[in-house]
């Protein structure tokens, strides 16, 4: 029988990768061009990369190159991660002479090595779970089934998340806007009629202001000519059935009014005897929530938020400055609200209860300050 002998520096590698994936929840970076080099990302850590280099370094030059070839791979993480500093850790497990290395370099060539003060300080626990008693084969065998575990379960909760559901809210929203556009002309003189509009719900500070708080809630539902209902129901068709898939119904609920109510608070700070109506400043807030979302999962959808959905809220907003009759004040209002409210009720598989309180304060604290500038 042949048998299978494992190096110790493959056994040393091994057990790195699985204690930063299973204990730290790393994930796999895929960097072309680069050999015997494994790379991790958890934006959520003070070490935001942790590379872990095989190969043999030879000399200070060649890890000065190493060094400027990383300098490269990180600026592009900046830009895809929109992030404005990231820590890469190097875990060298190969180096003639370790006085080469910098602060964020660790050289680790056997597993007693892991016991270095730079990793247990920022990895406390990293010595008890990468000890183990099985040896080769095995030991592979157990940390292989352990990453793939892992994943398993990285890969049904990203399922979850991501997967198709049904947006009946959205639809609800959306029938609810056509029935009152529809019931605006038969019961009333029509969309852009101002007593009509008013009469069914329309926002106008005056009124808000003698004590018809309604009219901050009731406004998001109503809209002013067939052009702006049509423009609405698509964009709220289009954004809504993402954010009600990605957050959840409930979440998506306190998003969609409370960004709706934010817009119609700040619409009343800035305009004034002038009627307003329609579901943009609650659909901005829907777009501060698609924005704040890929923030969390910007690891994967860093290229959809600088191409399609920065684009979409920096042009809108211009369309809004450049043009008269649209309630740029209602966008901003409601744009902010979508991202603190998003902050409040939390990112799914991403937000803890630290962001949540901060968002809950957040969010408070931005309401106030509206109502304040509304009301004063």
């Amino acid at each position: 029988m042949q048998e299978i002998l494992f190096k110790s520096d493959d056994i040393l590698v091994m057990s790195l990768i699985n204690y930063f994936i299973t204990e730290e929840n790393y994930n796999p970076m895929i960097i072309h061009g680069l050999n015997d080099e494994i790379w991790l990302e958890n934006l959520d850590c003070d070490y935001k990369i942790i590379r872990i280099v095989s190969h043999h370094i030879h000399n200070k030059e060649q890890l000065d190159f190493d060094k400027f070839k990383l300098g490269k791979i990180v600026k592009q993480v900046k830009k895809k991660t929109f992030s404005f500093k990231v820590k890469v850790l190097s875990i060298y497990t190969d180096i003639e002479n370790e006085n080469f290395l910098t602060d964020d370099d660790v050289f680790i060539s056997k597993e007693e090595d892991i016991s270095n003060s730079k990793l247990t300080n920022v990895f406390p626990n990293i010595v008890n779970k990468t000890k183990h008693d099985e040896n080769g084969i095995e030991y592979f065998i157990k940390m292989s089934n352990n990453i793939n575990a892992k994943n398993e379960a990285k890969g049904k909760e990203a399922e979850k998340i991501f997967s198709y559901k049904k947006p009946i809210i959205t639809y609800g929203i959306m029938a609810l806007c056509i029935v009152l556009f529809m019931a605006m002309y038969l019961f009333g003189k029509g969309s852009s009629d101002i007593y009509t509009l008013l009469s069914f719900g329309a926002n106008l500070d005056l009124l808000v202001k003698d004590g018809q708080i309604y009219r901050l809630f009731t406004c998001i539902f109503l809209h002013i000519g067939i052009w702006h209902l049509i423009c609405n129901m698509y964009s709220l068709y289009m954004i809504g059935k993402e954010i009600e898939s990605l957050y959840g119904k409930i979440k998506y609920l306190i998003i969609f009014f409370g960004s709706g109510i934010c817009g119609s608070l700040l619409s009343i700070t800035f305009t004034h005897n002038t009627v307003s109506a329609g579901a943009s400043g609650a659909i901005f807030g829907l777009l501060g929530s698609l924005l704040y979302f890929g923030y969390y999962y910007r690891a994967y959808l860093g290229n959809s938020i600088k191409k399609s959905i920065i684009p979409v809220i920096a042009v809108n907003l211009f369309i809004g400055f450049m043009s008269t009759g649209i309630d740029n004040a209602a966008h901003i209002g409601g744009l902010v609200g979508g991202i603190v409210l998003s902050m409040m009720v939390g990112v799914p598989g991403k937000s803890g209860k630290r962001d949540n309180i901060n968002g809950m304060i957040l969010t408070c604290l931005y309401i106030l300050f509206i109502c304040y500038m509304a009301f004063r």
